[in-house]
């Protein structure tokens, strides 16, 4: 049936067009984003200010106590921020939206393979995120235990525990349904569908990188979320497999197996959420730097080296856990190991960029800002991963610094590169270069100057979770810090209102964009505005890789599409 004869419902609620579904994904992320980062703010205004009231909101939001966060509800809101960043905001985005966008339009197919489970995927996800909301009303509020909910305090022998942790269970176990079903059917398409010509070896490098970390959600996620059933089950049925020790009734519950069957899932999580930027950023430096993407091969050898050891690497997690040293060596080795090939393809970033003819719009300043805060993110990293530095620095602000440069940072960089860059194709319409690059500045400045400075009280031993750190003598000196740090943040969010508002006016009145406007060699750019149902008229030959640009044969201009002959 085409496209034009379907209803309002099938063409926009219960859509099985994967365009459609990108768009749903792309507006529920960012609503996700914008509250996240409300809990952020809240979070920081705790850190700078404790316990005075919340300017503007707090009385709306915290009535009972006149608008100031108690310990309960500091708690609740740092579990919640967690939570809802990670899976909920930078899981729709990348694995939800720019994947079911790009794969059938850069891999030549007409859809997913799968269309009535995408769209299943779809609503299995936003009944998940309602679910999460849902528990923010329970009795005793939302989850308190922290994003990682470890037991006990996630279970009700931690005091705790109660219709928010049961909910919080829940609302994750049904993402994850989603999300497996999401990675089957780009697995599937991305086999499968792929257009004559389309080789592996001549698919974009953000297929590779979707591809990549659809493989690690369809193998880790089914075990975070067994863990989470089992905890679901401690929780409204008083079932005992996480309890052990004076709190059990029964023999054999362990509080260490969900930190491993969680950190089984976490660890290859990161590389979930960054693999998909990873190939964003590769192919846009190729595009504005207007030369192919140096090492291609190399660059994908290499995310498939670090998609496997990523799976071997839990345990530099729970160095703090009473691990034995012959194992917690191996886990050392294992994690200093897999920054080899990470280091070669960020390697490559910089070579693609080398003597390249740059152009610097909006998605490419976002793209290389995603080369800085990672770079930082990694080396920080290293310290994590060794025992003696990790065993001080673990509980500390500069862990908080370390993954935030490493998921926060880079992926929300990498996700708005994306979006800048892929708006045009998706709603036909351009964003305002101007405030585009307005939003990158204070973004950028902003979320080091808080970043970085995490990093520096971290190592001056303040730790994190706390309450009120000024409660401490030996942290009151760094409150001076802590305040800057969160102005620097208030900032932070006050600019993404300018993406907002940019988001919204291009969607209403935004230039109309041409087929090209970034001259890319990639099949989606081979198609206009809209793209009917189906995406190609006839099924496209492909008959050159992805980053054909200032080649020598090539006369006139200097780039070619994928469908097109070089010289």
């Amino acid at each position: 049936m085409s496209e034009h004869r379907q209803s309002f419902i099938s063409k926009y609620i219960f859509s099985t067009d994967h365009k459609m579904i990108a768009r749903q994904y792309l507006l529920l992320g960012l609503f996700f984003l914008l509250w996240g980062g409300l809990q952020a703010m809240l979070i920081r205004w705790q850190i700078a200010y404790p316990e005075t009231e919340v300017p503007i909101f707090g009385k709306l939001m915290f009535p009972e106590n006149n608008g100031i966060l108690t310990p309960d509800t500091y708690n609740q809101v740092l579990t919640m921020h967690g939570t809802v960043m990670i899976f909920w905001a930078v899981t729709p985005l990348l694995t939800g939206a720019f994947a079911n966008f790009l794969i059938p339009l850069q891999i030549g197919a007409a859809d997913m393979a799968f269309p009535v489970v995408n769209m299943l995927s779809f609503w299995i996800f936003f009944a998940s995120g309602a679910v999460l909301l849902l528990s923010h009303y329970g009795p005793g509020g939302s989850a308190a235990a922290g994003w990682t909910s470890y037991p006990p305090l996630s279970t009700p022998v931690g005091g705790i525990s109660g219709w928010g942790q049961a909910l919080w269970c829940l609302s994750l176990v049904l993402m994850g349904t989603s999300v497996i079903m999401g990675a089957v059917n780009y697995i599937t398409t991305v086999i499968r569908l792929r257009a004559k010509g389309m080789t592996y070896m001549r698919m974009p490098l953000t297929v590779w990188g979707i591809w990549l970390s659809s493989i690690l959600n369809a193998i880790f996620v089914p075990i975070i979320a067994a863990g989470l059933i089992f905890l679901l089950l401690d929780n409204i049925l008083g079932t005992q497999f996480f309890v052990a020790g004076g709190k059990a009734t029964v023999k054999g519950g362990d509080p260490l197996l969900y930190q491993h069957v969680f950190w089984l899932f976490g660890h290859p999580e990161v590389y979930i959420l960054i693999l998909p930027v990873w190939g964003v950023v590769s192919d846009l430096l190729s595009t504005f730097s207007r030369k192919p993407a140096f090492g291609y091969r190399v660059t994908v050898i290499c995310m498939a080296t670090v998609t496997v050891l990523s799976s071997l690497v839990w345990g530099h997690h729970m160095y703090v856990a009473g691990m034995s040293p012959l194992l917690g060596k191996s886990f050392m080795f294992l994690t200093l190991l897999i920054s080899l090939p990470t280091s070669i393809f960020f390697l490559n970033w910089l070579g693609t960029m080398w003597k390249g003819a740059l152009r610097f719009e909006v998605p490419m300043l976002f793209t290389m800002s995603v080369v800085f805060v990672f770079g930082l993110g990694g080396l920080t990293g290293l310290y994590m991963g060794v025992i003696t530095s990790d065993m001080y620095l673990h509980d500390s602000m500069f862990l908080v610094g370390h993954f935030h440069y490493t998921l926060a940072a880079s992926v929300l960089m990498g996700s708005y590169a994306a979006t800048y860059y892929w708006f045009p194709k998706m709603f036909g319409r351009q964003m305002s270069s101007f405030w585009g690059k307005v939003h990158f500045w204070i973004t950028f400045l902003a979320l080091n100057y808080v970043f970085f400075n995490m990093l520096g009280v971290g190592y001056a031993g303040q730790h994190r979770r706390l309450f009120d750190p000024s409660a401490y003598d030996f942290i009151k000196p760094l409150m001076p810090m802590n305040r800057q740090i969160s102005i620097a943040a208030f900032i932070l969010g006050a600019a993404q209102v300018i993406f907002v508002f940019n988001f919204i006016f291009a969607l209403i009145k935004g230039k109309k964009a041409p087929r090209n406007p970034w001259e890319a060699a990639t099949l989606e750019w081979t198609v206009d505005y809209p793209i009917p149902h189906g995406n190609f008229a006839t099924e496209p030959v492909v008959k050159c890789g992805p980053h054909e640009y200032s080649n020598p044969k090539i006369k006139n201009r200097d780039w070619v599409s994928q469908t097109e002959e070089i010289g």
